[in-house]
Order: C-alpha cells, then structure tokens, then sequence
C-alpha cells in the first residue's frame, strides 16, 4: 500500500485521469443495471402441471401424481419436491439447489416426464409450466368495457396476449376469468336411443368429418396444381350437416340426434370486481431474471400501442404494477442515501472546521458509489431495496479510510512540518503513517461481512447482494484513500497552524477529565463495564427472535376461504357481497379485483372454495386516520368479514404470499405440517393442531385449509352387469365424460382464432344429480339401459385436494403472529401440540415458514461469525505482533455489542437477520476505531514515551478520528431509522442496533481501551 501512496503521488494527473475513467465507468454502469424492487429470492424452481378433466382429487393422485413423482424423484441436485391432486389437476413442484441452471434442471425433468406421460390417462394433457418464478407476477390488468364476458375473454386470449407475449423479458400471460366460447354439440339420449347410437359413434363420425388435407401435385403442361381436399367444418350448420351413419341410402346426421350451437369451456375458476360483477383478467409473468421495470414499461407501451385497434369502448385497467414498487421501494432508499450524504457532509465541516478537508473526504462518497455499481455491473447485481440499502448501510464506513488520512495530514501541516518539508513530502509521510490502521481497518470490516455470503435460502439471497454491496464500496473506498486523497491532500490542503474547530475544542475538554479518571480508576471503571456487560447480557436473554420484519409492499390481498362443497357461481356471488361491504364501509379501498378457483395456466392451483382479493388502496394520507398503519386497516376489513359467518380470512401481500409458497408451499408466518396416510385422520390431526394454536397469544388468521366436506355422486361400475351388454368400464366412464364434463373432439379454424369444438351434455342435465341418474347408456348393438342396471350410484364425501412431500400426504396449519416474536410463538406453540396431541405411529408434525429461514439463519451465523472472529484476530496480530494487543482490541466486540442489545430493548424490536447484520457491522466499526487508538499508542512508544505520557496523548489526539468515524456511521445511518415504504422495515432494525451499539463502543474505546492498554498492552514488545 506504501508503493501506491507512492506511485498516486509521484503520477498526480494520471491518477486523477484513472479516477475519472472509474467515475464515467460507474455512471454507464448506473444506466445498464437492472432495477427491481428486490433481489430474486426465488430458487431454481421447475413446475410440472397436468389437466386431467374429470377426475377426482384422489384420481388423479393414483394415476397422475403418483407415477410422476416416482420418475422425478432421485433428480441430480433436488432440494424438495412438492405436489398438490385436486380435481381435473396436478401441479408438481421441484425446487433444486442454489446455482442449478435453470435450464438444466427443465432439460432433467422434461426427460423424466416424457418417459412417464405415455402411461397417464389418455385426457391427461399438460407439461412444463412457462419458465418464470414464484416472483414472476408482474402486471395485472382488467379488460373494461360494455362487451359480454366471452368477447373479453377473446379478446384477451387472440388479440392482447398474443402481442404481450412477444415482448423480451414476458414468459407467459396468463388468462383469467371470462367464458371461452365453443362449438357444442350436445346429445338428445331419446334421438340417440331411437337411432341406436352411441356417443363414442357419433365423436368419430365428426371427428372423421373435420379434416383438411393434401393429395399431391398434378401435372398440366408447364404447370404443376397442388391437391386439397378440404373437408374441415368452419361453421354450426357444416357441424349440423355432418353424416353420422349412411344405411340403405338413409342418412342419419349430427342435427336429427343432437343439437349444435354455440356453448362454452367447463370453467375452473372466475374473476369478480368492485361488487359489479365477472371481469376478465390478464396476468404478465415475467421470464426469470428479467428486469421487471423494463419488462412493466414494454406491456404498458405495447398495450399503448394496441388500444387504437381494439374495439370501441374497451379500456385496459391497471390494478398491479410492479414498476410502482420497484419506484417506491428504490425512492426510498436513494432518500435515505442523499440525505445521508448531507448529514456526513455536515458532520466532516462540523469536526474538521476546513472546508477543504472535508471536501476531499466528501469525494469518496461518490466516486466509491460509482465504482461500486462499476462492480455491481460486473458481478451481475442488480440495483434493488437491498443492494442499494448496503450501499446506504456503507455511506458512513465509505469515509473512514479517507478521515484518518486527512486527519493526519491536517496534524502534521498544522506542527509546521511543512516550513521543513515539500508539501508532497508531507502528505507522504502522514499517509504511510496511517496505512497500516486503515488498511488493517477497512479489511477487518470487510472480513466481518463476509458471513453473510454464507447464508442460505431467503436469507442468503436477501443479504448477499447486501454483503457484496458492502465490500465493494469498502474495497473501492480503500483504494481511493490511499491513492486519490493523498493526490487531493497535496492540491487543496494548505499549511497553517488552524487551530481546531469549536466542536472538538468542546470535546476535548470534556474528554481530558474524563480520560484522566479512567486512567486512575481502573478497577471502578472495569467493574461498570462488566456490570454494563452482565446486564445486556440478560436482557438479551428477553429480546424476542424472529427471522425478518414484514416489508409493506403497499398492495393487500385478502385469501378467502369458503365451505369446499361451493360451486363457482355461488362462490362469485359470495365474493361480489362481501366485495360491496368493502367498498361501501372501508373508504381506503378504492377497488377490488378477486380470483377464485384455477387460473388458465394452472400456475396457481386454488379450489372453487378459495379466494384471493386484490384490494386497491387510496394514498396513505388521504385515509379516515393518516397516521394508522395498514394493521388499522386489517382491523377495519376484520370486522366487515364478521358479518360473512362460515368464510375464514387471511391477509397478506402479492410478494409475501408468494415467496411463502415458494418456500413451505404454504401462505402464512408458520406452517405446521402432519405428514401421514390416512387422510381422515390427518385432518382430525390438522383440526386439533388448529384448535391448540389459535388460542395461543400472537396467533392470527390461524386457519386449516379445509380438506373434506366435496360432495361425491360415486358410480360404482358393475363389471359384470356390463360385460354382459357388451360395455367396458372404459366404455361407460368415456360416456359419462361426455355427458357431465364435455370431450374436446377438434378445434374450428375462425378468422383470427381457434374455437374448441365439444360433446357434452345439457345444462339440465348437468344442474340435476337425478336427471344425471336417469340416464341411459346405448350399448354396442344399439339398445339402450339406464345407468344404474350397469352401475350403483351413492353420496359420499371426499377430499378437496391431497397434497404430498417428498412422496407422502401431509396436511397443513398456518398461522401468523403478530404482537410477539416468532421464535417464542413456535416454542410456546410447540410445546402445546406436543402435551396434548400424542402421534400415532406413522405420524410426525413438522414446524416450518419464516420460523424454519430463522433458526436456519441463526445457526449458520452461529457457526461463521466465530470463525470471522479468529480470521480478524489472526490479522490483528500481523499488524499489531503481539497477543495481548490483538485480544485487547478484539475486546471492544462484546462491549460494543451493549448499546445495540440495549437500543432494540428500548425500541421494541426484536433480534431479527437485519438486526443481526447490524451487531456484525458493529463489529468491524469496534475493531476499527480500536485499531485506530492502538497504532498510535504503539508509535509514541516507538518514540519514547512512557505507557501514560502514551495513552495520555495518544487517546486525546485520536480522539478525532475515533469520534468522527462513529459519528459519520451513526449519522449515515440516522435517515434509515426514520425512513418510511417498501423496504424501510428491514433497514430499521439494522441502524437501530448499529447507533446503539456506537454510543456504548465509542465511549468504551476513549475510556477503557486507553486504560487496559497501560494495564496489559505493553509489558510484551511489540516484534519487529
């Protein structure tokens, strides 16, 4: 470091040209990063979803779900795999290992499925889900407008979709809502019995009838025609015309044993909005590791670009945008990171009194955020919440290499050095006498950050960027310091003996008296620190864990939950009154958009019992009461929902709720899990589980989601019965889908679109279970037998869905806790479960959600910050040669750690990640300013003074460096505790722990560590 000092000095301009290259490098990189509200949390993930129209939740666990998860599992590098079996559908969930290739891992699991999909039921269609991310939800618009519901529906599905799709960075745009227009040709069983045809004749006979195809080339003279048969239907009448049987010159067609028109797809799930009615909705998912701000700016550009051609009256309404939070959520950390900037500049004026000097120091905040996002550009980091947040963490650390250096050479030309020596001479010699402390300072703060490189899962992916951030601006700030500020030193600064600013002439004289009795009473001032240090130890003992605070993402969303046995029409009908209430007695909703059931894609796979309602809200400060918070507002739609007896609900927010089914396949703060076989018996498990929990302090939305109750008209095929009449189980179970569910058989070219063309019986049958049972079924020779002389039919009661992990069911509890902390929620709770709940054999619960990320966390931290500690050590007794000195400044650590233990007492928050990085931040800050007062000492004992003349005046002339680099931290950090929006909640708890701990371990190091360096620092020599 000496030689750079060195060769910046003797290059003055070519450094400072290099130092202009980095800053126009820093500002292009600032304009290439992608920007996002957070980092992508999100695992390499691959879904897997099936549609199997018909079949029961325990159906398509037997025949779908079961032989897929036996291919899939025994996957190379999987973490977890997931499925849920509801009706008509299995959605299967891979998650594999930090750094798999996304790709790769789709590649691993398209070869497995493709081995396996040949031995599924023959309506089973479906694969690989688009290659997004839980996170992937991006924008969220309704289609407005006086048309019907199925001109919407086709609008968003061949006109919008289409071009969205298109744009780089979309993988998909889901379809919501809306009714899907089809050609339908629905069976009269009395023209069919008559006739003495089955259903099965008469699918073939249009399906033979509904073709186009070529025949080859012709020949005429110079020319050659190409040959097209051409028998495809396009229209209802070329459906009605078509010849189902031919006997004797006699035809029989599709219109003398059916009827055709125009009907609609079997749906799965509906869209209602602001109390009005059905809406159609469309879902931008954004490809993985797209940046969502330039993805949001492409559909809003492109969607511009389309409302000229779309019909008249028709409106796209934007309810969800993530660029919004992306603004917010980057606002408020570049705040906090401006004013932040203002309050060190002030501070530098404050201590230094020379506007020059603090000049100089300022500079680093710039050029090292501009070398930093030079970095961030090269690793691949984007710009977010927690990246940026790092930087803001790191503003008052940037400064403190360049302090120290300037604060010397301000001592040396106010002793007249330079009436002796070249300027240049000077701001040498100051520099090589500091940087050792200060390279041995910013390395140490830089190696104490580096365990939060090793964090895994949520927390690793959140504090990572955080980390890197961190030692960039560090790494970037040191060189700067030991380059351009000399360079800067020996231009700006000017010879003088200014006497010092009114601020440290204040604080000098308030220190001497209390130095003087530090040093002469030593077991006094020992016996208050360790008293101070017993009593942060027990009231750590009190502060509550959790894993991290809740970012406000601004946006709500209330999951509704139902009886399971509801239909999609009165679930709807549901949703509009309770969606009125809303509106009509919570002002602060200013509109509501709901899903229930299945979305188009599957990505999403809720019963028609459940709800997910989007609420759109007015501006904080223009609600009933500003200075309430959204748990206000919770409690206000709290008690609108008790008016709705028999609908459980639960809040949450658009990224919350999924990164919490990303992680536990589950939406709340805690998931308990009952793994067993017996499904009746995990959910009486499940139910008691509920019971116990719900009553427990800081429960709330403490629900299981219901499991049982679907009502089951069973057929129980006689295989005898039928065998005689010529029928297969086949054969019966294919008729019975044609008549209930509807048998896609084709798809009709239209002008602009694909229109499905169906068999499927009549709405009266379909809304009558007895005209269901009266039903006749035309066997192969033409008669005609009611269905229950081929089968038994009875009511029973099934499952809603059957989830599985790791290839066993399971159940689930979920719960979120509010008003206390998680870790002593799940130890209460577990505790409780565990007295009054025994396990039969073959049962186990599990405990996991944010509470599984912190004992995770928590335990990696426990493991790696010892082994920072030792690395810190071992560089302190390089620097220092000696034992006692290295341990003596390491003892700063745990009395720094008092005042943050003490600051989140006060303040009520609890030990969270956040606050955890902030006790390791204080860490290296400690080791620092320690490191700082000890070189000193040791110099003016190189010197010649005694150990007293050497504390003496060592610790009153570092009491500037020392109390600058604390004030400048603390005061780059004040703008986050009171920062407010997206983001803030986990920044909070950080500067909290990080100013307490300042005021404790700056008072420790100008006290105590000048009197314990007397006592043991120097009876050993330093080694050469």
């Amino acid at each position: 470091m000496n030689k750079l000092i060195e060769f910046s000095l003797r290059q003055r301009l070519l450094t400072l040209l290099l130092v202009l290259m980095l800053a126009g490098a820093g500002v292009f990189a600032w304009t290439k990063l992608p920007i996002d509200a957070f980092p992508d949390v999100s695992g390499t993930q691959v879904k897997v979803i099936i549609k199997a129209p018909g079949l029961t939740p325990e159906e398509v666990e037997t025949r779908i779900t079961v032989p897929i998860e036996q291919e899939l599992l025994g996957i190379p590098r999987q973490k977890m795999l997931r499925s849920t079996s509801k009706y008509a559908l299995a959605d299967i969930t891979l998650d594999f290992e930090d750094g798999v290739d996304p790709y790769w891992a789709r590649q691993q699991v398209n070869e497995r499925l493709s081995g396996v999909m040949k031995d599924l039921p023959d309506t089973a269609t479906g694969g690989l889900a688009p290659i997004t991310t839980p996170l992937g939800e991006m924008f969220m618009f309704t289609i407005e407008g006086p048309q019907t519901l199925e001109e919407k529906r086709r609008l968003l599905d061949w006109v919008i979709r289409p071009a969205l799709r298109t744009i780089p960075g979309v993988a998909d745009v889901n379809s919501l809502g809306g009714r899907v227009r089809t050609f339908e040709v629905v069976p009269d069983p009395a023209a069919l019995q008559a006739q003495g045809l089955t259903l099965d004749a008469l699918e073939q006979a249009i399906v033979a009838s509904h073709r186009n195809d070529g025949a080859g080339r012709l020949s005429q003279g110079d020319e050659a025609l190409i040959v097209r048969a051409e028998g495809a239907l396009q229209t209802l009448a070329d459906v009605r015309e078509t010849v189902v049987r031919s006997e004797g010159g006699r035809i029989t067609r599709v219109a003398d044993v059916a009827e055709v028109r125009f009907g609609e797809l079997t749906r799965y799930g509906a869209v209602t909005r602001n109390g009005e009615g059905e809406a159609v909705q469309g879902l931008v998912l954004g490809l993985r590791g797209a940046n969502a701000r330039e993805v949001v700016a492409g559909v809003r550009a492109r969607l511009d670009a389309l409302q000229p051609s779309l019909p008249k009256g028709v409106a796209i309404d934007v309810f969800y945008d993530r660029s919004k939070l992306v603004d917010r959520a980057v606002f408020t950390v570049s705040k906090a990171l401006m004013e932040a900037v203002v309050l060190v500049v002030v501070l530098l004026l404050a201590f230094l009194g020379n506007v020059r000097a603090a000049l100089v120091v300022a500079l680093m905040l710039p050029l090292a955020a501009l070398g930093t996002f030079v970095l961030m550009r090269w690793f691949g980091l984007s710009a977010n919440l927690m990246s940026l947040g790092g930087l803001a963490i790191a503003i008052g650390m940037l400064v403190d290499g360049a302090v120290v250096v300037v604060e010397n050479v301000e001592a040396h030309l106010a002793r007249g050095d330079a009436k002796k020596h070249t300027m240049l001479q000077v701001v040498a010699r100051a520099s090589r006498e500091v940087v050792m402390p200060v390279t041995s300072g910013i390395a140490i703060i830089i190696i104490v950050f580096l365990p939060l490189l090793s964090l895994e899962g949520l927390e690793g992916k959140l504090f990572g960027p955080v980390a890197l951030t961190i030692v960039f601006a560090l790494g970037v700030s040191l060189l700067l310091s030991l380059s351009l500020v000399p360079v800067l030193a020996s231009w700006l600064l000017k010879p003088g003996h200014g006497e010092d600013p009114w601020l440290m002439r204040k604080l000098s004289a308030a220190y001497a008296p209390l130095l003087q009795w530090a040093l002469g009473h030593p077991r006094a001032l020992m016996g208050v620190a360790g008293v101070a240090l017993a009593l942060a130890a027990l009231l750590f003992t009190q502060v509550g864990k959790t894993f991290m605070p809740t970012l406000d993402e601004g946006d709500l969303i209330v999951q509704l939950e139902k009886l399971p046995s509801i239909g999609l029409e009165a679930t709807a009908d549901l949703d509009l009154r309770v969606q009125r209430e809303i509106m009509k007695r919570v002002p602060e909703v200013t509109g509501i958009v709901a899903r229930s059931g299945a979305d188009e894609l599957g990505m999403d796979p809720m019963g028609l019992n459940q709800t997910d309602t989007f609420l759109v809200l007015k501006p904080h400060d223009e609600w009933r009461q500003p200075g309430q918070d959204k748990e206000w507002l919770i409690g206000e739609l709290r008690q609108v929902l008790e008016d709705f007896p028999g609908v459980d609900a639960g809040f949450t927010q658009p990224i919350d709720m999924r990164v919490s089914e990303m992680l536990t396949g589950v939406r709340g703060d805690v998931a308990i899990k009952v793994y067993g076989t017996d499904l009746r018996q995990l959910n009486a498990m499940a139910t008691q589980v509920e019971s116990i929990v719900s009553r427990i302090d800081g429960a709330t939305d403490t629900l299981t989601l219901r499991n049982d109750g679907v009502a089951y008209l069973q057929v129980q095929i006689d295989r005898q019965a039928a065998g005689r009449l010529g029928l297969t189980a086949q054969d019966i179970q294919a008729d019975l889908r044609r008549w209930v569910e509807g048998q896609p058989i084709g798809l009709i070219q239209e002008p602009g679109r694909r229109t499905p063309l169906v068999i499927r019986g009549s709405q009266a049958l379909r809304e009558s279970p007895a005209a269901f049972e009266a039903l006749r079924i035309v066997t192969p020779d033409g008669q005609s037998v009611p269905l229950s002389s081929v089968a038994r039919l009875t009511r029973t009661e099934g499952p809603v869905k059957i989830d599985r992990e790791l290839a066993q069911r399971y159940v689930v509890v979920q719960t979120n806790v509010r008003g206390r902390d998680l870790v002593g929620f799940v130890e209460e709770a577990r505790q409780r479960v565990e007295q009054a709940m025994p396990l039969p054999e073959g049962y186990r619960v599990t405990w996991g959600g944010q509470f599984e990320n912190q004992q995770r966390a928590a335990q990696r931290l426990m493991l790696v910050v010892p082994v920072a500690l030792l690395l810190i050590f071992f560089l302190l007794f390089s620097t220092f040669g000696s034992v006692r000195q290295a341990a003596l400044v390491l003892s700063n650590v745990p009395l720094a750690l008092i005042g943050g233990i003490a600051a989140l007492a006060v303040t009520g928050q609890y030990l969270s990640v956040p606050a955890s990085v902030g006790f390791i931040a204080l860490l290296g800050i400690a080791v620092l300013n320690g490191v700082v007062m000890v070189t000193h000492f040791n110099q003016l004992i190189e010197e010649g003074r005694s150990a007293r003349q050497a504390v003496w005046e060592g610790a009153q002339r570092r009491l500037r460096p020392v109390l600058m680099t604390a004030a400048i931290t603390a005061g780059g950090l004040v703008p986050l505790l009171f920062a407010t929006g997206p983001g803030s909640e986990i920044q909070r708890p950080l500067a909290i722990v990080v100013i307490g701990g300042l005021l404790s371990s700056t008072a420790l190091t100008l006290l105590l560590l000048p009197m314990a360096y007397e006592r043991f620092g120097v009876r050993e020599e330093p080694q050469a």
